[in-house]
């Protein structure tokens, strides 16, 4: 994550309006529960509670519950992550020979 707050990117772009974000968030975790989970809606969902968490106009009961169901949502989206493709033993075995195998000397 950068070290400048996401906050006050969307709030220069969009004239701080919690009450859309807010709005938008909720409209999509409806359309998350309401069909098939996608791992992609979860990460968006995560970025609008994460925005909203840091606005300062809302009230720091919000931001704070915000911020909580963000920290949710991030441990739900990295649980969805596609595992990486399992490598066979013969791809293996070749990494392992080529890390060992001594580098070629460079022609002159």
């Amino acid at each position: 994550m950068a070290n400048d707050r996401p906050s006050s990117k969307f709030s220069k772009l969009h004239g701080q309006q919690p009450e859309l974000m807010l709005s938008a968030v909720l409209h999509l975790m409806s359309h998350y529960h309401a069909g098939s989970p996608c791992a992609k809606l979860a990460a968006v969902i995560e970025r609008h509670l994460q925005v909203l968490s840091g606005m300062p106009d809302l009230g720091p009961v919000l931001q704070a519950t915000c911020q909580q169901l963000s920290q949710q949502w991030a441990a739900l989206v990295t649980l969805h992550r596609p595992l990486p493709p399992k490598s066979t033993f013969l791809e293996r075995l070749d990494r392992m020979l080529c890390a060992k195998r001594p580098a070629a000397p460079l022609a002159q």
